[in-house]
């Protein structure tokens, strides 16, 4: 049987699971199938070093072999800091007001894509599958094939794609899908990214598409392209809600809200998830409803990410300014109506607070899928389940209709959404969790793995 090589910007072990979102999750899913298949992970150590070099530290993870490089800060600054997270992401999810297209910012982001293929090309045997992910990595695939790989390569996209119109503001945004072309199995979390994509290849390249199968023909090589949407691990997030530490931290929200009814959001602290428009909108629901100020209290959890870049040391002043005005103008002596928590917490404590949490807002301005809507889900007490309002512009509304679907813009349309789930009765509570239940269950983090693996090893190199 084929070993499986994966690479990916950053390399996550098992022990790691944990924190808000799901990289636990996608962490616990990768070293699985690492374990049935053999293989290494391949991936930046996230230490900083004097210069790059092809230096490989080689390290044996409760069976998981892990291969990692360091990077020095100027590669850091123009191809982490810079190309993927001031450039790609931004652009990915549709902020052209926050995107930032720098030369160098580029030539970084390339050099550091030959980095990786010139380390872990030695690495790599002839019969291995090869699985790269996400948006730093977009090029990676057309290095190796420079090198002489014939191994079927695959990769799949965490983010959204964004439409043609908007991504051909990037330069040289042809060169790049080019590269990616070179790719045997391309996988993105719904649909709606995947036809971007698709179109995208058909307007602009030129190519052959066939967008019922995904097929793409394009000077002499067959790319498919499918969706492939990621889900969480049930089983893994029911054993962490049974710990002592999911019940201790259920306990302890339920004595801090005492008689409100606790409503929460989880994300990182990152523009793309809406938090002000958020903020915003509970506003609007304490102006319209000013005597419910005593019956829900919000939670916001947002641990800091890429401090370095000045996008999110600015949303981090927004939310925080938002916050403080809402609570100033409402808090008694002994209410406050939001909690803002700028730090993370292990998966048994979340678990334990989504379970004791009646509403959770999940509204993300734009995501290629948002796995804190599956996890909430996947923690709920069936017999009394909370609700969940999730953004329509999130990958997951694509499959989570019975959730209380809003537009995060709109901060009226928010409002009502959390008066609905507010007076929501249980039986209707039930009947939407049923639903949401199964769709999360069955979906999950292994069946993902197990269909883009077992895809990629179907794929006849052409």
């Amino acid at each position: 049987m084929s070993r499986l090589v994966i690479i990916s910007n950053r390399v996550a072990v098992a022990k790691a699971r944990g924190a808000a979102g799901a990289q636990g999750g996608l962490a616990g899913a990768l070293n699985s199938a690492l374990k049935k298949f053999g293989g290494i992970w391949f991936g930046w150590s996230g230490n900083e070093a004097e210069e790059t070099t092809r230096h490989i530290e080689l390290n044996n993870n409760d069976g998981v072999t892990t291969a990692t490089i360091d990077l020095s800060a100027h590669d850091i600054d123009e191809y982490y800091n810079g190309y993927a997270n001031s450039t790609l992401w931004p652009l990915f999810h549709y902020r052209l007001d926050l995107t930032e297209y720098e030369n160098e910012f580029g030539k970084g982001y390339e050099r550091v894509n030959e980095h990786f293929a010139q380390s872990v090309t030695p690495l790599i045997e002839p019969d291995d599958l090869i699985w790269v992910h996400d948006y730093h990595l977009l090029p990676l695939g057309e290095r190796l094939r420079s090198r002489g790989l014939k191994n079927r390569i695959g990769f799949f996209l965490h983010t959204p794609w964004p439409p043609a119109r908007l991504f051909v503001s990037l330069p040289y945004h042809e060169r790049l899908v080019r590269t990616m072309l070179e790719y045997d199995v391309i996988g993105f979390q719904t649909d709606e990214w995947l036809g971007s994509f698709l179109h995208y290849c058909a307007k602009e390249l030129g190519a052959d598409v066939n967008e019922d199968t995904g097929e793409i023909r394009f000077e002499g090589h067959v790319s498919h392209a499918r969706a492939y949407p990621i889900g969480v691990d049930w089983d893994h997030i029911q054993t962490q809600g049974a710990t002592a530490e999911a019940e201790q931290a259920a306990q302890r929200m339920l004595a801090s809200t005492r008689d409100r009814t606790a409503m929460i959001g989880v994300d990182r602290l990152d523009y793309s998830k809406g938090l002000p428009e958020r903020i915003d909108g509970i506003s609007r629901f304490f102006d319209q409803n000013p005597d419910r100020v005593r019956d829900l209290v919000f939670i916001q959890i947002a641990p800091p990410s890429r401090e370095d870049v000045g996008s999110y040391q600015q949303i981090r002043a927004e939310l925080e300014q938002k916050t403080g005005q809402i609570n100033g103008a409402r808090s008694e002596v002994d209410i406050v109506p939001i909690r803002y928590v700028n730090r993370g917490h292990s998966l048994a404590e979340l678990c334990g607070f989504f379970r004791s949490a009646k509403i959770c807002l999940v509204t993300p301005l734009r995501d290629g899928m948002n796995l804190v809507a599956k996890e909430y889900i996947a923690a709920q007490d069936p017999e009394d389940p909370g609700v969940l309002i999730l953004s329509e512009f999130a990958g997951a509304a694509h499959q989570m209709k019975e959730a209380i679907l809003v537009n995060p813009h709109s901060p009226d349309n928010l409002a009502r959404a959390i008066r609905t789930a507010l007076d929501m009765p249980r039986e209707e509570r039930k009947r939407r969790y049923d639903i949401l239940a199964d769709t999360v269950r069955n979906d999950d983090i292994h069946g993902w793995t197990e269909n883009f693996v077992s895809d990629l090893r179907g794929a006849a190199r052409q």
